[in-house]
């Protein structure tokens, strides 16, 4: 099971209390302001159960994220395979999060970022990280620069999981971030 500590959080596999929460950020509108659809209870919770069932490949869990000075869980993140094919290859590896917007705006997802870009290259050696995202999701976009990736503009693509009655929400953009990159960005920030 992955556990991942930073100055703040402690990012640790989802717990059945984490339950509320799920519910929480899968129904906020401002939260789901770039998703189609808000979740029932019922929803959520069938959701929550199916993930929580997964035997996830290591490294993979879907993570709360939980703040070290109140224990207090205020979202999620992890390592996912993408399923976008033919728009992304079979074997990518996304990193995503979701945090409760009373919450945010404190660096959170940057640092919960930071923290699992660092796990992907130097714990499970992976070559490649991608972020996807709605096109004007500003907040998203700004982690993904902050933590070192760079839009790949011709990956760009309507994504198909999203219904046309949202034509707003079907074009997503692709970073990426490669595993030299990282670790050139590492050496220069650890020698400054």
């Amino acid at each position: 099971m992955t556990t991942l500590e930073t100055s703040r959080l402690i990012l640790r596999p989802c717990l059945p209390e984490d339950r509320e929460l799920f519910y929480e950020l899968s129904s906020d509108p401002a939260v789901l302001e770039f998703f189609p659809f808000s979740r029932s209870r019922e929803d959520a919770d069938t959701i929550f159960s199916m993930i929580r069932n997964l035997t996830p490949e290591p490294g993979f869990e879907f993570l709360t994220l939980t703040l070290k000075h109140s224990g207090e869980a205020i979202g999620f993140s992890g390592l996912s395979r993408l399923q976008l094919e033919p728009h992304l290859p079979g074997d990518a590896v996304e990193i995503g999060w979701r945090i409760s917007a009373r919450h945010w705006g404190k660096g959170y997802a940057t640092e919960a970022g930071m923290a699992l870009v660092r796990h992907a290259f130097a714990a499970l050696s992976l070559e490649e990280i991608l972020s996807v995202a709605v096109h004007d999701n500003r907040r998203v976009l700004a982690v993904m620069h902050k933590i070192g990736m760079q839009r790949d503009p011709a990956c760009d693509f309507d994504h198909p999981q999203i219904p046309e009655t949202h034509p707003h929400l079907k074009r997503h953009v692709v970073y990426r971030l490669r595993a030299a990159e990282w670790r050139a960005q590492h050496a220069r920030h650890v020698g400054s």
